[in-house]
């Protein structure tokens, strides 16, 4: 067995395992992605769907953005639990800056990447101070098409606090907000309950979670108070089901 089939095989099992933790309530399709970097470090992630289905975030998607968000851009393959679907190709050909190689339907290695022996999942984990936690993930931002940064902290239930930035794309469709990209990673990393959210927009001092983020902030995170960084003076709280008066529920919708 060569050292792409013996790596990519224990990949495949490990994305397997980790398809458990995503959130399908509508269609009940798991779906697990692992990032393998040239160091041997592992990036986790997996589906998250909204009852506003055009806010589902796919697995592939949520391990890029989590990559960015901890500053690593280092690929050496992603491995898919099922076959990569046509969208997730059009995510990795509009990253004009990788050549990829696909292997097989759930296989993209980098060309001329090194492959490494598959290691341990990054820890996600920041500092306690959820404020300097989202400012300072506000500079990771990839935003070659907008120049805005956004960072966003979140604390859980077991007291893990992660960070996440807006993660950009030329097909704007698939830009991921900062607040998305921290919920889905916490998602990927299988960690409690969300409690609290913080989000900084440093460019704009008075700026709150776009609609989209706050439909998804109110179904994965209801019970979370969101904060939001004002500069200068004393960030303001909001209970996350006042952010979205009447929100969509997805209640009526079919589940599987």
């Amino acid at each position: 067995m060569n050292e792409l089939t013996k790596q990519s095989e224990h990949l495949r099992n490990e994305a397997l395992r980790i398809a458990t933790r995503s959130y399908v309530p509508y269609t009940g399709q798991q779906e697990g992605v692992i990032i393998l970097l040239e160091n041997g470090d592992l990036i986790p992630g997996v589906r998250v769907e909204n009852a506003s289905f055009q806010l589902t975030i796919p697995a592939l998607q949520n391990a890029l953005s989590t990559m960015y968000a901890l500053q690593r851009t280092d690929i050496s393959m992603i491995v898919s639990s099922i076959p990569f679907t046509d969208s997730d190709l059009a995510y990795t050909g509009g990253m004009a800056e990788i050549a990829w190689e696909m292997v097989g339907a759930s296989l993209l290695l980098v060309a001329g990447a090194h492959i490494p022996e598959a290691g341990t999942f990054i820890d996600p984990a920041r500092g306690e101070n959820l404020l300097d936690v989202s400012r300072e993930a506000a500079l990771n931002a990839f935003i070659p098409e907008s120049d805005f940064p956004v960072g966003s902290a979140i604390q859980t239930s077991d007291d893990v606090v992660i960070d996440g930035c807006n993660v950009e794309h030329s097909d704007w469709s698939k830009i991921i907000c900062a607040e998305r990209n921290v919920l889905s990673t916490a998602r990927s990393y299988g960690l409690g309950q969300i409690t609290t959210i913080y989000v900084s927009c440093p460019k704009e001092p008075g700026g709150t979670p776009c609609g989209a983020c706050r439909q998804v902030i109110v179904e994965l995170a209801p019970d979370a108070t969101v904060w939001m960084d004002r500069g200068n003076q004393e960030p303001i709280a909001m209970k996350a089901t006042k952010l979205l008066p009447g929100h969509f529920t997805g209640n009526v919708l079919k589940k599987q």
